[in-house]
């Protein structure tokens, strides 16, 4: 499925004028890539609201950058190039000395593109449903190998390797793998730490396909688990089932938290539930929008999003079910298929 860039950028420009602007210079490299499709370490878009376009680059992507069908310059400043007193700028990507350097007439504004690429249209969706797939597959690859005495790093490389054999561009963020105790902690960095018996295993992965992200969580218990293991397990993957069915366009992102987390606060957990119940995922991992108790954002439809709540309990272990899905009028789509239920190895 082709990727109408165009539009894109039309969407962008009928936006502009709610920003009174007559242009935005697009700095962050993933929305200049959403907005023209070139990958470039160092490039930006100047989008008018009248709906033309210019690029500009170094010499080493100027060739790349015309064969994309847009105007393109090598020039480190754009701005000169529109007669116009303000021009909008992404305050989040550019440096001071870079804003200093440009001059006079520039508006510091928010998440423009951000907003805009919050909602996917059927092409992105392709992409992360494949991205998803990959993952799903390399966890089913990956899981009869998974054994007392292999190290947190063996099975986190065991999961990359996999995900790149099957044909992702590479794994979309570094791979936990928290084995034991180790689970308690939310982003821990796999170590040399050996898998054990009675261990319950997190495994927070996702493969990165044509740019685009996949994420998921399971957790497994090598041998069978101990009582205060499974309510664990059964009170996160309850909370999960209900955050998921909370997702729906119009919903509030605080309530789709609240869902899941007023079931891990009432079991007494509240405490060691530390972080959002979500977040959105398309061209970065981590992308608009977030799922938390004091998020305000609407959903709409066609929004990837991810549903994670874990519970971390300090030198004993913890548990994380995270999948990716998105939002649709009759009802989430589920990215990620792999079974919830606890898996015993």
């Amino acid at each position: 499925m082709t990727i109408d860039y165009p539009a894109r950028r039309a969407r962008l420009a009928a936006a502009l004028p709610a920003y009174q602007v007559p242009a935005l210079l697009v700095t962050n490299p993933v929305n200049v890539r959403y907005l023209t499709g070139l990958v470039s370490s160092n490039a930006a878009v100047l989008v008018g609201a009248d709906g033309t376009a210019l690029l500009a680059t170094d010499n080493r992507y100027i060739d790349k950058t015309r064969a994309l069908g847009l105007p393109a310059v090598e020039a480190p400043d754009v701005v000169g190039r529109l007669a116009a007193p303000s021009v909008g700028i992404e305050a989040a990507s550019m440096s001071v000395a870079t804003f200093r350097r440009l001059g006079e007439g520039l508006v510091p504004l928010g998440p423009v593109v951000e907003e805009l690429r919050a909602v996917k249209d059927e092409a992105e969706l392709d992409l992360i449903r494949t991205a998803c797939a990959i993952t799903d597959q390399a966890f089913a690859d990956v899981l009869p190998r998974i054994a007392p005495g292999l190290t947190e790093r063996a099975v986190a490389r065991l999961l990359d390797n996999r995900m790149t054999e099957l044909g992702a561009d590479k794994p979309a963020f570094d791979t936990i793998v928290a084995a034991g105790e180790n689970g308690a902690i939310p982003h821990h960095a796999p170590t040399d730490r050996e898998l054990r018996a009675g261990d319950l295993v997190t495994m927070d992965f996702g493969a990165r396909y044509h740019g685009y992200h996949a994420d998921m969580t399971r957790t497994v218990c090598l041998g069978a688990p101990a009582a205060w293991q499974r309510d664990l397990y059964d009170l996160v993957a309850r909370a999960q089932r209900a955050g998921r069915h909370a997702l729906a366009p119009g919903a509030e992102a605080k309530e789709v938290d609240a869902a899941a987390r007023g079931l891990i606060e009432a079991a007494g957990h509240g405490g060691h539930f530390r972080h959002g119940l979500g977040h959105g995922v398309g061209l970065e991992i981590h992308e608009d929008p977030f799922l938390g108790p004091s998020r305000t954002a609407r959903l709409e439809d066609r929004v990837p999003i991810t549903v994670e709540p874990g519970i971390y309990l300090p030198e004993r272990g913890g548990v994380r079910i995270e999948d990716t899905l998105v939002t649709r009028e009759g009802g989430p789509e589920l990215f990620t298929k792999t079974t919830k239920e606890l898996l015993v190895l």
